[in-house]
């Protein structure tokens, strides 16, 4: 990846595109395309050097001298509320622009990289295998999740492809520059703001068997290392073709979360259990953990933050820092 050549990033003005921007500007990487809808995020873009801002909506009906010089598309940008019903506002984009932004690619010959969800693999009743074969009998439990799942199988069924891609099912992402996702941000997020205002954190009860109060698990991974591992690979120079897992492979609790944030702020644990709303209730993942076999036979030696260290990192230098900034 030359620094001379531009690099697209959609969702550039959101939470993980934006981390990526800083990262890629911090280095040299200044010939920056970013693309999104900026009317309420580009907060999120103060102080990151980029060449240009292209709202989403046009991007695909422009046909501007500098897209002969892409080297890499990093398509970020998608809709994400796991609690909306309306599957046309995630087919829109999450389906559709996804489709173009590969086609785009594939005729440029551009190299695509994409973000997947774990969110696609639905309930506990499955291993989190990200072999190719499985994707279609997939049973996500949301419209986000679906319209994730649709691009990931027509994804598969392509003859025509960009030059190398690579399509990234995140896991838990939490981290510095997502308070603009409100409902959607991290329960790192939720829970230092929930302790900083009332010292309690709200958690949901468990209503499955095998699983206590709190104790329903997700693989959490700290952006940093979403962005060191979307750095490497789009300077690894060899040829990557197919979809794989990204977290770190093991699960935490959501008490051992709130748990490692009250220690971190020094107060003593004080977790109040919720009931689930019953929309949600049928829609809600238990378990996650990602399965990495297939993504480290990729080559990709180093290891993966903590969760002790990434709630460290986020508190006293990001969310701290914004508290005492505002108030």
């Amino acid at each position: 990846m030359k620094k001379s050549n531009y690099i697209v990033i959609t969702g550039a003005a959101g939470f993980i595109g934006s981390c990526l921007v800083q990262h890629l500007s911090k280095i040299g990487f200044n010939n920056l395309i970013l693309v999104d809808d900026f009317t309420k995020k580009k907060t999120n873009l103060f102080t990151k050097k980029y060449f240009k801002l292209i709202d989403r909506e046009v991007f695909f009906k422009k046909n501007l001298p500098i897209y002969k010089n892409i080297s890499n598309f990093i398509h970020l940008g998608a809709k994400t509320d796991t609690q909306k019903l309306d599957y046309n506002i995630f087919k829109h984009y999450n389906l559709e622009f996804s489709k173009k932004a590969w086609e785009f690619c594939s005729e440029r010959k551009i190299p695509f990289i994409y973000a997947s969800s774990a969110a696609t693999y639905g309930s506990i009743n499955n291993s989190f295998d990200d072999d190719h074969d499985l994707i279609p009998e997939l049973k996500p439990l949301n419209p986000y999740a679906i319209s994730k799942n649709e691009f990931d199988i027509w994804v598969l069924l392509q003859k025509d492809s960009p030059p190398e891609w690579i399509g990234l099912k995140f896991f838990n992402v939490y981290g510095p520059n997502e308070c603009h996702k409100n409902q959607m941000a991290s329960m790192v997020y939720h829970a230092f703001n929930q302790i900083s205002s009332t010292g309690q954190v709200r958690l949901f009860r468990s209503y499955r068997r095998g699983f206590n109060d709190g104790d329903q698990k997700r693989d959490f991974i700290y952006v940093k290392d979403i962005i060191h591992i979307l750095f490497w690979l789009t300077t690894k120079g060899i040829k990557i073709n197919g979809i794989y897992n990204l977290g770190t492979g093991r699960a935490r609790t959501f008490n051992e979360l709130v748990n490692i944030i009250f220690r971190n702020l020094q107060q003593k644990t004080n977790i109040r259990y919720i009931n689930i709303t019953k929309e949600l209730e049928t829609r809600y993942q238990y378990f996650t953990e990602a399965k990495m076999d297939k993504f480290r036979k990729l080559g990709y030696k180093k290891g993966f933050t903590s969760l002790e260290d990434g709630i460290n990192d986020y508190l006293n230098y990001h969310l701290k820092l914004a508290s005492s900034t505002s108030s």
